[in-house]
């Protein structure tokens, strides 16, 4: 995962795992909306698979 993707993830979740297919967009979205961390911490799992 290069330092950019890693900054993506922190500053918008959303936009971060827009690559990784509809359901990750939309799991990171509601887990952003939830709350900012759950979200940062769900686009960080997902970049890292």
């Amino acid at each position: 995962m290069s330092c950019w993707r890693v900054l993506l993830c922190i500053i918008f979740p959303p936009l971060a795992v827009i690559d990784k297919g509809c359901g990750s967009i939309i799991i990171t979205t509601i887990l952003t909306l939830i709350g900012w961390v759950p979200g940062v911490i769900a686009a960080l799992i997902i970049n890292n698979q």
